[in-house]
């Protein structure tokens, strides 16, 4: 029997995508809505926690009511849909996908972010191809990835996919806890929403580059000689 590929799968948002920025901006427009006051990315990336509310608590000291929590998430949203369009792929992403991709070995995106907006983006930076499914959000946002991870995996099992020689990279320690919920590896980046320390905390490697994150993800699954796989739609 073949050996099933070795597989990636990629964060978007703060890994693949560089929209820390875009982030502060509707961060802070959301605590506008509460009457905080704005937060730097140093603050941001010392507090930052998934899911999305408790984030928040950190921040304002209590849980924010129901109330709060859609006026907050609306104005994110709308302030991060404009500010995102000035965001880039991280440095030395595009060739990095397309280095992966060869016999043996397959890569995907799983998101938090809204399905159809990860969707319109990778596209548009005309990345697609290096990947055999590409997923986003599809409910309602506020939640962690870790179920998200399951539904995601056991939709690549029907392309080769096995989550032992499955690496998730991503920069938040949702992204590790994601990977041990389906018994894959974790690699996390110290370039996107978490400080070193805290990814440190998760247990898993913990790298400063992308380059440096491929590595690894070598390292643990290697590199089996076969067909690459091909897989569901994208969309």
């Amino acid at each position: 029997m073949a050996e099933s590929a070795a597989h990636i799968v990629w964060d978007w948002n703060g890994t693949l995508f560089q929209d820390m920025d875009a982030v502060i901006t509707a961060t802070n427009a959301a605590f506008g809505e509460v009457g905080m006051p704005a937060i730097t990315l140093e603050t941001y990336r010392e507090n930052y926690c998934v899911p999305v509310p408790l984030f928040y608590e950190r921040l304002m000291g209590r849980a924010p009511t129901a109330e709060e929590w859609s006026a907050m998430d609306a104005a994110f949203h709308q302030h991060y849909t404009r500010a995102h369009l000035a965001c880039g792929l991280a440095e030395g992403a595009a060739a990095l996908l397309a280095g992966w991709r060869a016999p043996g070995r397959s890569q995907s995106i799983l998101s938090l972010a809204g399905h159809a907006e990860v969707v319109a983006l990778v596209r548009g930076f005309g990345i697609e191809p290096h990947f055999i499914r590409v997923e986003g959000r599809r409910g309602p946002s506020g939640g962690s990835k870790a179920e998200q991870m399951v539904a995601h995996l056991a939709a690549l099992a029907e392309a080769g996919v096995d989550p032992g020689r499955t690496v998730v990279i991503g920069d938040a320690a949702d992204d590790a806890v994601a990977a041990r919920h389906v018994g894959a590896h974790a690699v996390l980046y110290t370039g996107g929403s978490h400080r070193r320390e805290s990814l440190l905390g998760a247990g898993d490697a913990v790298v400063d580059t992308l380059t440096d994150a491929v590595a690894e993800a070598t390292r643990l699954v290697g590199t089996p000689t076969m067909t690459h796989p091909t897989g569901p739609p994208t969309a």
